[in-house]
This record gives C-alpha cells, sequence and structure tokens, in this order.
C-alpha cells in the first residue's frame, strides 16, 4: 500500500495535532493513549475519499456496514482499559474483536506487548492487512474468523476490547479473560453503553460508562 497524506506531510501532522487537542479538550488524560494516537496515522485507514475528514472527532465509513470509530470513543475505551495499569506496555496480552481497517489494531500495539485481532469480514481483514504492512508492527496478529468465539488457542488474554456492540457480555470472551484482566466492550441493542468487565478472585466485576453506539456484534464470517 502506498502511504498517503492529505494534502502534505506538515498538513497531516497539523490535523492530526489538532485530533489529539480535541481529545484532551473532551478530557483524555492518559499520555500513552495520547502518544499512541499521535503516532498511528489515522487518514492511511480510510477510503482516499475521506481523507480529508480522517482527524474529525467523528466515525467514518469503511464499507460493509462497518465504521472507523471515533476518535474520542477509542481512547476513551483505551483509557479505561488501561486505568490502574503502570507501564507503557500496561495491557499485557491483549484481544480485539473486529479489526475493521486495523486502525484501532495498531493503536493496540503500541500499548501492549502482543496483540491478536480477529476480523469476521474476510474482505477487511485484507484491508486491514495491507493498512497495517508499513507501520511494521512485529507484535501485532492478525486473524479472519468469528470474533465472537475470541481466540481460544491464544488464550488467555490480560486485555480484551470489542469493536462491536453485544446484547451480553459474550460468554467465550468471558472464559479468554485472564484473572486479573480486564475487558471493555459496548453492551445493548438500540440502547448501548460501554461496560467494563473484570476477573477477580471474588468473581466477575461488571462497570458502565458511557452511552454509545457502535455496530453490532454478529457470529459467523462473510
Amino acid at each position: 500500500m502506498k502511504w498517503r497524506a492529505p494534502g502534505n506531510g506538515m498538513t497531516s501532522t497539523r490535523t492530526q495535532s489538532r485530533m489529539i487537542e480535541r481529545l484532551r479538550e473532551r478530557g483524555i488524560t492518559d499520555e500513552a493513549v495520547l502518544a499512541a494516537m499521535q503516532a498511528v496515522p489515522r487518514h492511511i485507514f480510510v477510503e482516499e475519499a475521506l481523507e480529508s475528514r480522517a482527524y474529525e472527532d467523528t466515525a467514518l465509513p469503511i464499507g460493509y456496514a462497518q465504521t472507523i470509530s471515533q476518535p474520542f470513543v477509542i481512547a476513551r475505551m483505551l483509557e479505561e482499559l488501561r486505568r490502574g495499569r503502570n507501564g507503557e506496555k500496561a495491557l499485557g496480552k491483549t484481544l480485539e474483536i473486529g479489526t475493521g481497517c486495523g486502525y484501532q489494531a495498531a493503536l493496540l500495539a503500541h500499548l501492549a506487548p502482543e496483540v491478536y485481532s480477529i476480523e469476521r469480514i474476510e474482505a477487511l481483514a485484507e484491508r486491514a492487512r495491507r493498512n497495517l504492512r508499513e507501520l511494521r508492527l512485529p507484535n501485532l496478529r492478525l486473524k479472519y474468523g468469528d470474533g465472537s468465539n475470541g481466540i481460544p488457542e491464544a488464550a488467555p488474554f490480560d486485555s480484551i476490547i470489542s469493536a462491536a456492540a453485544a446484547p451480553n457480555v459474550p460468554p467465550a470472551l468471558l472464559q479468554q479473560l485472564a484473572m486479573g484482566g480486564k475487558m471493555i466492550l459496548p453492551i445493548g441493542n438500540e440502547d448501548q453503553a460501554l461496560c467494563m468487565v473484570e476477573r477477580t478472585p471474588r468473581g466477575v466485576r461488571e462497570s458502565w460508562l458511557d452511552p454509545v453506539r457502535f455496530v453490532p456484534l454478529l457470529a459467523g464470517t462473510e
């Protein structure tokens, strides 16, 4: 894939920096998350026709009825997943459900020592591979498959993050969450909210966060 920049490199840097400023203004304070979002060029993950909007704080279509999520929502989820954990790679071994175009997977590769990402739409999985090729992220592994089943052969995971909404916490994902691990995902159908799931020696603890709007988590592949 050819590296793309909207207008020129300086334009890309300025618009990306403005995105970071907006995230700070909206309350994102985790410097590791902000550094990752500064390091990963969002415009290479969207269609060329949408490049000029790549650093807006909005979700954008990527085809197949899927979207690249709003930067603030991504930053919020990553910040919450890291909360209470120390170190640049504090997320530990991480699983992402719903690779999409690959943008969030690239961010995770800056925040975790080992990242697995699974995508159920084969054409999107291939696009993500192309998008990510030039970034050369050796700690990132992509898989085409049914995300609702997770990746049991690579479990357990210290962190799990889902880019699609489930009606309830998927049992398969909960089983793959390590003791002391954290999982963040949107829960609900019409009305959705972010849910933080923590596996503790005393059992599973759920905390409810912001209202959100995500595409549904579907079973199977296509």
